[in-house]
Order: C-alpha cells, then structure tokens, then sequence
C-alpha cells in the first residue's frame, strides 16, 4: 500500500506531462503548416458571428432578441460552441486515428480524449482577446458587471463536460461507425436548440423550461452575464454544474467497461 500511494503522485505527473505533450504537438502540427496559424481559431466564429449579426440586424428585425450590442453577444456564444463543437467532432476519430499508438502505449487511454479537450481549449482561451477587443469597442453598451468573475466558472464547467462526453463518444464511434454520422447530425441539431444566436430569455415559457436540460444553457449563462446581467439564470447554471458532473461520472463507467472492447476492434 505504501509503495502505490508513493507513486499515485508520480503516476498523475507523467498523466500530466504526457496529455500536455501530445496537446501541444496538436497544436504545432495544426498551425505549422498554415499561413494565417492562430488566426484559423477566431475566423470561423467571427465570420459565423458577422454573418448572423448582418442577417438578423440588417435584413431582418430581431424584435429585441439576444443583447445589445448583438456581434458581441453573438461572439461570447459561438467562441465556446466552436469548442465544443470541434472538440465532439474530433472525439468520434479519438482512437482511430492514432489506433498504433493507443494500442502501444502504457499510458491511460483516456489521455486520447483529454488532449482534444485541452487543445480546443487553448485556442478558446487564445480566442478570448477577440471578444475582449469587440466588447471594448462596443464599451458604451456593455454592461460590465461583477458576474464577468464567473466567466472561469463557465471554462471550467465545460471542460468538466467534454471531458465526460468524450469518455462516451470516443469508445461508442470506435466500436460503431455509424455513431461517427449520428453525433454529427446531433451537432447540427443542437447549434440551434442552445441559445447561441438567442437567449434563454427569448424562449417562449414552455421551450425556456426545456432549455434548462441543455447544459450549454447555463454555461453559456456564465460567459455572457459579465457583459448581459439580464441574461443570468441561476437554475440553468445550477442544472449545467449537475449535468456534467453527470456526464463525466457516466463517462468514467462507459469508458472502463467498453476499454477492452475498444483495444480488441483497433
């Protein structure tokens, strides 16, 4: 007993050590061979937040949807949706595409789904500037407010939700190809039923209870309520912290019972 609580503490440094080596080796390979390199981690949002943003404020009327200013409500919306977007996208081919490696090494095959995590990560965090930029922009309107203190809180509930959706997804693609397709039309679907171009406020009564069950709701919630107090809702925070604590202790399970399963299909 003695000796396993001794190296219990080796054990989480080379975990560590590993999942940041192959985080960043994704990231190098990602912007070594392009021109723009960091710039490829906002262009999709941005390009996606102004079409959105000339759509329903210059074609269309938005009767009061969303906050004002609306491009930078928009952006504090889709810089973590691409995250989460890219990072389930990416979870469906965690061990198929590096299938020699995971079969070879001794580390914890988990490790294959932390790293798309904290890669994604990081180019959110690297993405933060621009919303920063927009809002100081926009500074007249921007209601700045102690909440902008839980902006952390909503990083952290979201890594603590990928995290367990990725213990899900990766084993479940790696055994059924078709799960591959089905996870991305449920990508699709759920762009639209989180409150990314909208918010939780804007629902109609009956579909604004239902969007409590989404966990995007409430950590969206969190990035946006520094900058738009009327958009704070504490059940939907309290249902997002809930649901990816859940999430991740079924991953846990999920993962340790089909890890076997898996290693045999690669």
């Amino acid at each position: 007993m003695p000796t396993a609580v001794a190296g219990a503490p080796g054990s989480a440094r080379r975990y560590v050590h590993s999942l940041w080596l192959l985080s960043a080796r994704d990231l190098k390979v990602r912007y070594s061979t392009s021109a723009l390199g960091y710039v490829w981690s906002v262009l999709d949002p941005l390009v996606m937040s102004v079409i959105y943003w000339f759509v329903f404020t210059l074609v269309f009327q938005r009767d009061g949807i969303g906050g004002e200013p609306y491009i930078v409500f928009l952006l504090a919306g889709l810089l973590p949706w691409v995250w989460f977007n890219s990072s389930v996208s990416d979870f469906t081919k965690a061990f198929k595409r590096d299938a020699k490696l995971v079969r070879s090494t001794a580390i914890p095959r988990s490790i294959w789904v932390g790293r798309i995590v904290l890669s994604k990560g990081v180019e959110f965090l690297f993405s933060i500037p621009v919303l920063l930029l927009f809002a100081l922009f926009a500074r007249l309107q921007v209601q700045w407010n102690p909440l902008i203190l839980l902006f952390p809180l909503g990083v952290l509930l979201q890594t603590v939700l990928l995290v367990g959706l990725g213990l899900l997804v990766a084993p479940l693609c790696a055994l059924w190809g078709d799960l591959e397709r089905t996870t991305r039309l449920i990508l699709r679907a759920l762009f639209y039923a989180s409150p990314i171009i909208y918010g939780i406020s804007d629902l109609p009564s009956t579909f604004r209870e239902l969007a409590l069950f989404n966990p995007l709701s409430g950590i969206f919630t969190l990035y946006r309520s520094g900058m738009f107090p009327e958009e704070w809702n504490l059940p939907a925070v309290g249902v997002a912290a809930a649901m990816s604590l859940a999430f991740l202790a079924l991953g846990v399970v999920v993962f340790r019972r089909l890890e076997p399963a898996v290693l045999k299909e690669l």
